[in-house]
């Protein structure tokens, strides 16, 4: 992120505070990953492409943010996109919890 030009500030928490938090934010089982951070009013969930949060900052969905659950290899900072990347969805997670595909990498 820092390199797609985004101001970044880590945090270190224990693994139970990283839970709390992404369960506090609001995001469910199944829709979590490694890192989690906070822009502007959004959560943004594991590997999500810089360009996804540059349309979401721009779009404004009244949503609790972006998520890319797991870590699928061949999304950003997971190994080299292409032929033998994963296929992967940017999941928009909406207020009420669902998710619906934001964005797709094959």
């Amino acid at each position: 992120m820092r390199e797609a030009g985004f101001t970044v500030a880590e945090i270190d928490l224990s693994a139970a505070a990283l839970d709390a938090a992404k369960a506090e934010a609001g995001l469910k089982p199944g829709q979590t990953s490694c890192h989690t951070a906070r822009i502007d009013g959004y959560v943004v969930e594991g590997h999500v492409p810089a360009r996804e949060v540059r349309r979401l900052l721009a779009e404004r969905p009244d949503a609790i943010g972006l998520t890319v659950p797991d870590m699928p290899y061949g999304s950003p900072g997971m190994g080299e996109a292409g032929a033998d990347a994963d296929p992967y969805d940017v999941l928009l997670v909406r207020r009420d919890g669902t998710t619906e595909v934001y964005a797709s990498y094959r």
